[in-house]
């Protein structure tokens, strides 16, 4: 299985960029990961929200193969313990599934057609934070998930 993480719009500060990265290749020891950012709607000043989340929607259903499973981070999303989120990789991985995209939206979340097309939403927290930490703070769950499915000492209960 492959895991890729697409989202919206790039990461404007250098420190939460270089900590992606270190996850992201802690990660390659485990799965193929890939992390793709769509860049932000150029004029999206000029756009209605619905407006925004159609052009977004259009990109990243453009980005998607159809054989991918799509799951979205959304507030509505169910929340995991760490320990739940590695059983839901595994039972990812035992699906026989070829990639699991998890995607970060935009600012006013996705529009209906990618709504439509998801298999499940996650969420991370009932608290909200910026699509940037939001990042930082999936790869790193992501990563742990793999460490505790290797009952490596990462994760402590």
């Amino acid at each position: 299985m492959q895991i890729t993480l697409i989202a919206i719009g790039k990461t404007d500060k250098a420190e939460l960029e270089e900590l992606i990265l270190v996850y992201a290749k802690r990660l390659q020891h485990y799965i193929k990961f890939e992390f793709r950012i769509i860049p932000d709607i150029k004029n999206s000043k000029n756009l209605s929200e619905a407006q925004q989340k159609e052009k977004e929607g259009e990109l990243i259903m453009a980005q998607l193969q159809p054989t991918d499973t799509l799951i979205l981070l959304d507030e509505k999303g169910k929340q995991y313990t760490s320990m739940d989120f590695a059983d839901f990789l595994q039972k990812k991985m035992n699906s026989g599934i070829k990639n699991l995209v998890l995607v970060i939206g935009g600012p006013y979340g996705f529009s209906e057609a990618v709504y439509a097309k998801c298999s499940g939403k996650i969420s991370l927290s009932k608290m909200t934070f910026s699509h940037q930490m939001v990042r930082l703070f999936l790869v790193e769950q992501i990563y742990r998930g793999f460490t505790i499915l290797r009952n490596e000492p990462y994760h402590h209960n």
